[in-house]
């Protein structure tokens, strides 16, 4: 029995309905790590199709998670017949699509195709030349003990210092020019990647003291004439970087911040209320959806000089300044299981669990 379910559940991971919310949507294609949804009907016929690309245009164009998949999803997948499914590795190279929905007689989905291992198996030189600036100067005090050992970009997730899968990943897009700002620990950070060989060079900045996540930007002696990459040293995002890289050049953003989406659950019923204390309406746990700062950004080089000399400044602070004077400051939205960040012990384990289940690389 079990075994002949598998198919099944296999398939459930890949399908929604038109009727269910792009916030849900969201949640199982961050469950599925594929970045792709067929749906179905109440027929369980395909209808459409939805992607992490199209819920991103959606949001950025001022659309509510919590409206219907119904109102941003493709509704004409591509998909082949049960009988003809040979041809579907062909027709995805064809149209240039990552996914394809295999059907029956009914339009009833039998199978979802992929045209690579997914995401985590592209590769490009997208990010050639393109400056990457890496936050390495935080003592980690929220990962104590530890951070008495290791600093905290050198501590391990699986077997691979958080540090250098960053910078792996970056690698796989063609990045090839790091500079990373460290302080604490700096030699021991600096020894490490003296003995260990890479493809990409990596620009070591010294801070005497702390200068926030934004202050010792200015340390840099070169002059870029391009965007740059800015990220911490602790997070991993599972987004195409290529696309974060086009998207800010399309939108016209002087800043992006790749944002995810994080839910949070009150633990309680929460009471509505209108005058004198009279209670109109109660909700038991609801959940609350916002878009967080993950701490990755793209940055027109301009605004570099805008973060002050030799003085701790964060790069909020800089995204607010930027707003103050009229620059466009925009986000990239990505899904929660898309953000991974090592600065709590409880997201350290979700992080080494999608690594053991082959979701990051």
């Amino acid at each position: 029995m079990k075994g002949n379910d598998r198919p099944k559940n296999r398939i459930e991971s890949f399908k929604c309905t038109g009727e269910e919310s792009i916030l849900d949507a969201m949640k199982k294609i961050g469950a599925n790590a594929r970045g792709h949804l067929y749906v179905v009907n109440d027929k369980d016929e395909l209808i459409g199709c939805i992607t992490d690309g199209d819920i991103r245009r959606w949001i950025i164009n001022g659309g509510e998670i919590r409206e219907s998949v119904s109102c941003a999803m493709n509704t004409d997948p591509v998909s082949v017949p049960e009988d003809k499914r040979a041809d579907a590795l062909r027709t995805m190279a064809e149209r240039k699509i990552a996914s394809i929905a295999i059907v029956d007689s009914r339009r009833h989905l039998v199978d979802v195709l992929f045209s690579n291992g997914g995401v985590n198996s592209v590769a490009s030189d997208a990010l050639k030349g393109t400056p990457v600036i890496v936050m390495a100067g935080g003592r980690g005090t929220r990962l104590y003990p530890y951070t008495k050992i290791l600093p905290k970009p050198l501590i391990p997730v699986g077997d691979v210092p958080i540090v250098e899968r960053i910078l792996n990943r970056f690698a796989r897009y063609g990045a090839d020019r790091f500079y990373m700002t460290v302080n604490y620990r700096k030699e021991m950070i600096k020894s490490y990647f003296s003995e260990s060989a890479h493809d990409y060079k990596i620009e070591f900045v010294e801070e005497d003291e702390p200068l926030g996540t934004a202050g010792s930007i200015r340390l840099i002696e070169e002059k870029f004439d391009k965007p740059v990459i800015i990220t911490n040293c602790d997070i991993l995002i599972e987004a195409e970087y290529d696309d974060v890289m086009k998207y800010h050049a399309e939108s016209g953003n002087d800043l992006t911040i790749v944002s995810s989406l994080k839910n949070t659950v009150i633990p309680y019923g929460v009471l509505y209320a209108k005058e004198n204390g009279i209670i109109t309406s109660m909700q038991e746990k609801p959940e609350l959806s916002h878009f967080i700062n993950t701490g990755m950004y793209v940055m027109d080089p301009q605004y570099i000089s805008l973060i002050p000399k030799g003085k701790v400044f964060h790069m909020t602070e800089l995204a607010e300044a930027m707003m103050k004077d009229g620059k466009r400051v925009g986000m990239y939205p990505i899904g929660e299981n898309a953000f991974l960040d090592m600065g709590e012990f409880a997201e350290m384990k979700r992080m080494e669990e999608r690594i053991n289940a082959g979701f990051v690389e």
